[in-house]
């Protein structure tokens, strides 16, 4: 008579489906959204420019703290993929903190028009590093969320940094 034994290594469990390795982004980008949502409560209506400006402030904010929580190693993969990081590395380790004070710019309200502009050059730049890493068929370790959290560098990786630049560009042109 053979007893089955229960592991915590068995594997009767089916496969995790692939969103959710995007958990943490869809948690990040929903605190984001939902922050700057209660903000809009503050203005006493609804205001796309408004939530659209708070968005960025708060997602750049987290997004810097989980970079600043492994600094190192936030720098060592993102110099995998990232066209300056990976020729300068005290870029990668100065990335977060610029992050950071593009995060505390928005969430002032400090210098609008330059912000967004340096937002659109950041984000744009970094996308043509992801968008190169993944045309080379790289399976790397996205940095966009530092090292703490295991997301993979996909599309998705180019659609964020895509979609920050184009909301700058579009707060900047309003």
């Amino acid at each position: 008579m053979t007893a089955e034994k229960s592991s915590c290594c068995s594997s009767s469990s089916p496969p995790p489906r692939p969103w959710r390795r995007y958990l943490p982004l869809i948690v990040v980008v929903g605190l984001a959204a939902l922050g700057a949502g209660a903000k809009q409560l503050h203005y006493q209506g609804w205001e796309m420019r408004s939530a659209m400006h708070d968005f960025m402030g708060l997602f750049l904010l987290i997004f810097s703290m989980l970079k600043l929580f492994d600094l190192e190693g936030f720098a060592a993969s993102f110099r995998k993929y990232d066209l300056l990081a990976a020729r300068v590395r005290s870029y990668g380790l100065l990335y977060p903190f610029l992050e950071l004070a593009l995060a505390l710019a928005y969430l002032s309200h400090c210098q609008p028009q330059a912000v967004y502009l340096a937002t659109m050059l950041l984000m744009g730049f970094g996308a043509l590093g992801v968008f190169r890493a993944l045309a080379k068929g790289l399976e790397l370790k996205c940095a966009c969320m530092g090292s703490t959290l295991n997301v993979p560098l996909s599309t998705v990786a180019v659609i964020e940094d895509v979609g920050m630049a184009l909301m700058a560009l579009i707060l900047f042109i309003l």
